[in-house]
């Protein structure tokens, strides 16, 4: 069940505007402007896209960093508990982008870390929740 109110698409594309520099929306930026107006990250990177804004630097590090464009690296290694989180939260082989974040907040560690674990791991990531991927 979703938490977010109907939040009217213009107000949401006034505030993306808003935020864009360069033509592109920060990840981060993108999930502020969600929460303050009470709408899904999916609504805000489908009004990017619409916007043609271009969205970057991914909160776990998978997109929109210039060259190389990822800044996602491989673990050196990955305590067990954490591999075991993200092989629970895996979907069709996948780690969901939301589970990724979900697990980072659980062990208290950047989503950076998370993603890195998952790359170790030979995992991918999938189901960006602004809609990237």
């Amino acid at each position: 069940m979703s938490t977010s109110i109907k939040v009217s698409e213009e107000r949401v594309r006034a505030a993306v505007r808003e935020q864009v520099t360069e033509g592109t929306l920060r990840c981060a930026a993108a999930f502020r402007t969600a929460e303050e107006l009470g709408a899904s990250p999916a609504v805000v990177g489908r009004m990017a896209n619409e916007l043609d804004v271009h969205l970057a630097r991914c909160q776990l590090g998978l997109f929109g960093y210039g060259e190389p464009k990822s800044a996602v690296t491989p673990a050196e290694d990955v305590p067990f508990e954490l591999e075991q989180a993200i092989r629970e939260g895996l979907i069709l082989g996948r780690l969901p982008c939301a589970v990724a974040w979900a697990i980072a907040s659980r062990f208290k560690m950047p989503k950076l870390h998370v993603a890195n674990a998952a790359e170790k791991l030979g995992v991918r990531v999938w189901q960006c929740q602004l809609g990237a991927f």
